[in-house]
């Protein structure tokens, strides 16, 4: 914690650019509180020579105003991989922060709360991927990035939602296993005539949401253009306008510039993605990921100032998952 995180005068106009950015999202006396952290969080980057990677569902005051980098996972993953800075925040979950590890071996690499996990990351274990491979001989596995570093070092490929279609049909098999999001499986085997072998894995997140919500939703606003991520329920995703991954999401708002948008994912995305765009009226159905909010403004001060919690990977597991994650990266797109 600050010594003594005062809202000044002088700290008003030392942070005055950074509220312009979000103050369609953040009411001022909301302000007066994350000011002096966004301030003192700017100031330790600069001694620390580092850099906080910020995924798009952290809240507004961390991904627009401490964010050095932002974005999917699949951005962060390559962005990780380009910095020159010597300590990196991982303002995310834990898995993102083992990404930024792999790739940055030799940097130190913080998550500022090790709790943040992912109940989709937690449904596999090594373990299982092996006995999948047991029952599904020479049959590659392909992982999306929501897993553990043990879990990738059992994998082939890793993959983004966003990627998912070109890296499966990059390895040129009639089949593949596709791990662990059920839904996400289910969305790609449409897009693919590669035989999909799922996992009954779920993000606790998007599969709370319903089409009957949807269709509501529909009733209650005119003009409402529905956009969902693919770890949504099937139904979910047939009710929608729009289904695609979350950088094809922000997209997607910033270029078609909908009256009235509903983005069916994490809700601090909406609040992100509305911070930039004051012509689209978002509504926003709230469902939010109890891990991503364990991170915030106030403990990645302590991250920076104490430079704990490192992430640390066995580095026999790290160079098997190393290689998957770079396997996915050198397909570029």
């Amino acid at each position: 914690m600050l010594a003594s995180p005062e809202y000044t005068v002088e700290l008003a106009a030392t942070t005055a650019a950074a509220y312009e950015r979000v103050k369609s999202v953040i009411p001022a006396i909301e302000w007066a509180v994350h000011a002096p952290y966004v301030a003192a969080i700017n100031d330790l980057k600069k001694q620390r020579n580092a850099v906080v990677l910020a995924h798009n569902y952290q809240t507004p005051e961390i991904y627009h105003c401490v964010a050095d980098i932002s974005g999917d996972s699949l951005a962060l993953a390559r962005r990780a991989a380009e910095t020159d800075a010597e300590v990196i925040v991982l303002a995310g979950v834990h898995f993102m922060a083992e990404t930024a590890k792999l790739l940055n071996p030799g940097k130190i690499v913080l998550i500022p709360d090790e709790r943040a996990g992912c109940s989709l990351a937690e449904s596999i274990t090594a373990e299982n991927v092996r006995e999948l491979r047991q029952q599904h001989p020479g049959v590659p596995v392909v992982t999306y990035v929501n897993t553990s570093a043990e879990v990738k070092a059992e994998s082939d490929i890793c993959c983004t939602s966003g990627n998912a279609v070109a890296v499966i049909e990059s390895l040129g098999t009639e089949k593949v296993i596709f791990i662990p999001d059920e839904y996400l499986a289910a969305y790609v085997a449409q897009q693919t005539d590669v035989e999909i072998i799922p996992w009954q894995g779920h993000c606790e997140v998007h599969e709370r949401f319903t089409a009957e919500e949807l269709e509501q939703y529909r009733e209650n606003y005119d003009q409402l253009t529905i956009i969902a991520h693919p770890e949504c329920p099937p139904d979910v995703l047939k009710a929608a306008d729009f289904v695609g991954s979350t950088a094809q999401m922000q997209n997607y708002v910033q270029s078609r510039r909908p009256r009235r948008v509903l983005m069916v994912t994490e809700c601090s995305m909406s609040d992100n993605v509305a911070a930039d765009i004051s012509d689209v009226e978002f509504i926003r159905p709230c469902n939010l990921c109890p891990h991503m909010k364990r991170i915030t403004l106030a403990n990645i001060y302590q991250a920076l100032e104490t430079l704990e919690p490192r992430v640390e990977i066995d580095a026999a597991i790290a160079a098997r998952a190393r290689r998957s994650v770079e396997r996915m990266l050198a397909l570029g797109g």
